[in-house]
């Protein structure tokens, strides 16, 4: 068995068998040893199996919670945040599993933070102008748009306010209160690079190229966009009458 990992990869899973064992061998085969911890939501299409059968191979660096349903995406980082803090890894991940997000970039997260001094590193589409694959014209502009309309109400200096592609170290990990983050879908994103930007925390923006998943659905609709669009008003307006920690002052 292999030593210990710093780093831990969540990939949250619902019906990903066309992607499930491809994306555990990407990141498996990455020159720096990640950990992968799957949140599958009871997969019906036989997602865990798929996975279990990864854990025999990598024995002790893949690791599975599964849970009884789908209780959104927001729950599912939440409950890998708290089992990556309990099993002492140092950087912790977010990442799709439909190859939207290249494995690959997970080495310049890492640097970001691990060498960079960074307490944050995120995965962005937009920080370059608009890296972006396969999507149709409309999603890209909606994208990008809600993006700098988060800016906008937010006064966060991050460009790409949404990405799903981020490393976290395990200082703001412990900071964060995740026990009252509230928003599930897009919005979660938010929430927490707005929470982490309020404590204070260095934040990086990583350029990447997203492509638009080539196999299984996605889990795109309108509810989810629409929480991001309201959340967004009801986090600002919340936070005015919030005092918050600060960090690196």
């Amino acid at each position: 068995m292999n030593a210990k990992s710093d780093s831990v990869v969540i990939i949250p899973m619902y019906n990903e068998k066309e992607n499930a064992a491809n994306i555990i061998d990407a990141v498996m085969a990455l020159p720096h040893q990640f950990d992968v911890l799957v949140i599958d939501d009871n997969s019906p299409d036989g997602t865990a199996e798929i996975v279990k059968s990864k854990q025999q191979e990598y024995e002790g660096r893949v690791h599975l919670v599964q849970r009884a349903g789908k209780l959104g995406l927001g729950t599912a980082y939440i409950d890998g945040f708290n089992w990556s803090l309990k099993h002492g890894y140092e950087y912790t991940f977010e990442m799709d599993a439909d190859f939207s997000h290249n494995p690959n970039d997970l080495l310049a997260l890492y640097e970001a933070c691990a060498k960079e001094g960074n307490d944050m590193s995120i995965g962005s589409r937009y920080v370059t102008g608009v890296n972006v694959v396969n999507w149709p014209m409309g999603r890209v502009l909606m994208s990008y748009y809600a993006s700098a309309y988060v800016r906008i109400v937010t006064g966060m200096p991050v460009r790409d306010t949404t990405a799903g592609f981020v490393c976290y170290t395990r200082r703001v990990l412990e900071a964060l209160p995740l026990d009252k983050i509230r928003f599930k879908g897009y919005a979660f994103q938010i929430e927490m690079k707005f929470t982490a930007y309020k404590y204070g925390f260095k934040i990086k923006e990583v350029p990447i190229i997203f492509v638009n998943r080539v196999l299984g659905t996605s889990k795109m609709n309108s509810g989810i966009f629409g929480e991001a669009v309201f959340g967004v008003i009801k986090l600002k307006w919340s936070s005015l009458f919030k005092k918050y920690p600060r960090y690196n002052q």
